[in-house]
């Protein structure tokens, strides 16, 4: 038996109440680091685009205070995490800050900011896993990292709507063909986004007036589902749709923020 400790979106915090020992696999759905800073910004920006106002400047201090958030609080996450099982996550719409994306930033406003991505990779028994296919402990595990999906672009009618389609679809198209490399048998499905219409109803009171009651999730998993049937997906991004629901032979698990369960399998 493998006991797999599943936990949501943490952004930079280690759930209370999780297991110490007796657990041989933790997985993450994405969204590691705290994100406070990018998220409240992000939505300013939305709402000034929808109004037609410029974007608010980029400060240096802006900056570096928003990577050091993020960087932070995901290493000390992983971490904490590693010294509990071997951990496997996905990048979700929270990146990880590669080193490139540092060297650009620091170039651009004079700053010393660290790569969290090298800053992992260092790490012993933590591993990001883009778009593959592992099998660990006899389980077949397929990890689909974060993709704007065009059922988002067309829900949400974002600014620049033709642009924004555009890449939802190479993005998606994209996603369809590894999630189609995955195939049948798939033990566990870990993703970002739920399904579409799956415990992905956007209900924050934070978000945009016009997002309120809108569903983020994705049709491409939803399609994956319904063809394959994996017997689970685990999923997040959605925090306010945390819960579970059965799709044929399939459970899904929307773990939210940092919320868990143990699967025994």
């Amino acid at each position: 038996m493998v006991r797999i400790l599943a936990i949501g979106d943490p952004h930079g915090i280690v759930p209370k109440g999780i297991p110490s020992r007796d657990i041989d696999l933790i997985l993450l759905t994405g969204d590691l680091g705290k994100a406070d800073l990018a998220r409240k910004r992000s939505f300013e920006n939305k709402t000034r685009e929808q109004e037609g106002l410029p974007k608010l400047e980029e400060t240096k201090e802006h900056v570096r205070a928003v990577h050091n958030e993020i960087h932070y609080s995901t290493v000390n996450l992983l971490k904490a995490l590693s010294k509990v099982a071997p951990v496997y996550s996905i990048q979700g719409n929270v990146g990880i800050p590669g080193a490139s994306h540092a060297r650009e930033e620091n170039e651009k406003h004079g700053l010393h900011l660290p790569s969290t991505y090298d800053a992992i990779k260092k790490m012993k028994h933590v591993y990001i896993v883009k778009n593959r296919l592992r099998v660990i402990d006899n389980l077949r595990l397929g990890f689909l990292e974060y993709f704007m999906d065009t059922s988002w672009v067309r829900e949400f009618h974002p600014p620049k709507y033709s642009q924004k389609m555009k890449v939802a679809r190479k993005e998606t198209d994209k996603a369809k063909r590894v999630l189609d490399r995955f195939g049948r048998d798939l033990d566990i499905l870990v993703c970002h986004q739920p399904p579409f219409g799956i415990l992905d109803r956007v209900n924050f009171p934070g978000a945009p007036k016009n997002w309120q009651g809108k569903h983020a999730g994705s049709e491409a998993v939803l399609d994956y589902i319904k063809k394959y049937q994996p017997r689970y997906v685990l999923c997040g991004h959605i925090h306010e749709g945390a819960g579970e629901r059965s799709l044929g032979k399939t459970k899904i698990i929307n773990l939210g923020m940092g919320k868990y369960t143990i699967i025994e399998m």
